[in-house]
């Protein structure tokens, strides 16, 4: 069998602090829980199956933190995808503190896991989200205000737009949030650190071994090309890349694609002046740009987003207006790395949890959101599986809409209505 891809030409495989190598599938297999794929989903989960003395194999198609696990911004929020405003309308008070207090054991699920099993992933505080727009800035401080009294959460606070040119050089904000409960790392080493305490506990994980499908009777048997898994229970952890392997969960995603690029090393100086205090950063633009500096300073800048499966075949070009628009003085720096991949959203940004059947448990859908919600995805399947379902059940009882057309049609409403968005942050002033 060949060997599986290598993880994208980003600046995050480039400084990746471990390689890790697993084997194919290459038998039949018994365990009492299979797991497709290998990114934060599934191995939060067999980490934390593991803690509760379950037998796990991982099967993933590629590499562990092969997919969006391993390239994103490596932001790690508070709360949900979407706001609290909008839960409380959605699902009601009661069920959005739940959903807030959830959010906010992802982030200490997070850190737990770093501390634990020693995982060095540059672990840092803080995120500033900037108000692109006026009105913005408006809702901006209305939240932090409503996030102190309703929920207690004095982590935060409302910056003003004279206030943030001290804390950031970026270009065209009204103001923003700085949460400094939030927390943002290397993702792929996150990654890689959660294979890595996994397979300490004794996880079977298995790289190049694609699913081709699966059937349910007294077990569930997971097939690949080469082997197959035996399993009282399955968890579904593909995100974007689901493609056709499970129907009845598919048509709640839709699969985009989504870009960054790292410029080179800036000096201290002009790092400090993009963000001051080494925060990451975020702004309310529908289609979202999110901003880091890594450990050796450079800008690890995402924008832009496309819906085919085609990929921009210059990603630097791609992303580099967006970020000169917001910061034009770095018109002359070499950008060294521009890298994408496939994300997950769903049709209102929150996640999507269910079960297919008693044996089939699946979460996708983290719509950008992924590294403490996937994090806790997996902690909460634990939990169900064990018998424990009631918080895993917060999660799944939120609505989660399919997008209209399924899978066949989906996509040009999807495009329809990201141009309009898209135009729609061209026009923001």
């Amino acid at each position: 069998m060949s060997n599986p891809p290598a993880h994208v030409d980003s600046w995050y495989a480039a400084s990746a602090n471990r390689q890790l190598q697993f084997p194919a599938l290459a038998e039949s297999t018994r365990a009492d829980v299979c797991i497709v794929g290998g990114g934060y989903t599934g191995l939060s989960s067999a980490i934390h199956l593991r803690k509760l003395g379950y037998s796990v194999v991982v099967l993933e198609a590629n590499r562990m933190g092969w997919g969006a696990s391993g390239r994103n911004g490596g932001h790690v929020g508070t709360g949900q995808r979407a706001g609290q405003h909008a839960l409380e309308k959605l699902v009601g008070m009661q069920r959005a503190r739940a959903l807030w207090d959830l959010g906010l054991e992802g982030v200490d699920t997070v850190c737990q896991l770093i501390e634990e099993f020693a995982i060095d992933c540059d672990l840092r505080t803080g995120n500033l989200h900037a108000a692109s727009r006026a009105g913005d800035a408006r809702e901006l401080a209305e939240e932090a205000e409503h996030l102190q009294t309703v929920y207690g959460y004095r982590d935060i606070r409302y910056v003003d737009a004279a206030s943030l040119a001290e804390l950031t050089s970026a270009q065209g904000f009204h103001g923003a949030t700085l949460d400094n409960g939030a927390r943002h790392l290397h993702p792929l080493n996150y990654a890689l650190g959660l294979a890595a305490a996994a397979q300490s506990l004794g996880v079977a994980l298995h790289e190049n071994s694609r699913v081709s499908g699966y059937r349910e009777g007294d077990k569930v048997v997971v097939h690949t090309a080469t082997g197959s898994v035996t399993a009282d229970y399955l968890l579904l952890a593909c995100n974007g890349y689901l493609d056709r392997l499970e129907p009845r969960s598919a048509g709640r995603i839709m699969p985009i694609n989504n870009y960054m690029l790292a410029t080179e090393p800036l000096p201290e100086a002009t790092a400090r002046r993009l963000i001051r205090d080494n925060t990451s950063m975020t702004d309310t633009r529908f289609v979202v740009n999110y901003w880091k500096l890594s450990a050796d300073n450079r800008l690890l800048f995402g924008g832009g987003e496309t819906y085919s499966r085609r990929l921009p075949a210059d990603i630097r070009h791609f992303v580099r207006p967006h970020m000169l628009k917001i910061y034009p003085e770095l018109k002359n720096t070499r950008i060294d790395y521009g890298w994408g991949g496939t994300l997950a959203i769903t049709m209102n940004r929150m996640p999507d949890f269910g079960r297919l059947s008693p044996q089939v448990y699946y979460t996708q859908g983290y719509s950008g959101h992924g590294v403490p919600i996937a994090t806790l995805a997996g902690k909460l399947m634990a939990e169900a599986i064990s018998g424990h379902a009631a918080r895993f059940d917060v999660m799944a009882d939120v609505p989660s809409p399919r997008f209209p057309g399924g899978t066949l049609l989906r996509w040009p409403g999807l495009v329809a209505g990201m141009l309009f968005f898209s135009l729609r942050d061209r026009l923001a002033r």
